[in-house]
């Protein structure tokens, strides 16, 4: 196994290390799995592909490449929210 230095602000350094504590692990193993999490473009693509193929194929839906690229642009904006928080109007869980 290799290792890694990666530098990062104190802060995120400080996160990541209270996250490792709270989960019982220690901060390379949670890099390890936030690693594992995280696809590349291609594994990306190839889970749309499959998608696709399962939607055609088991309910003959046959998604349109306008379609995904809407999808994956909601996709995008739901996400940022989740990452910017609630809104004003939206009441906190």
């Amino acid at each position: 196994m290799a290792d890694v230095m990666i530098r990062v602000p104190a802060e995120v350094r400080d996160q990541l290390a209270a996250v490792a504590e709270a989960r019982g692990t220690s901060l390379r193993a949670l890099m390890q799995e936030i690693a594992a999490e995280v696809l590349t473009p291609e594994q990306i693509k190839e889970r749309a592909d499959h998608t696709r193929t399962l939607l055609a194929e088991r309910f003959g839906h046959y998604v349109s490449d306008e379609e995904s690229t809407e999808m994956r642009r909601k996709m995008r904006e739901a996400s940022a929210a989740h990452r910017a928080g609630p809104t004003e109007s939206e009441p906190s869980r």
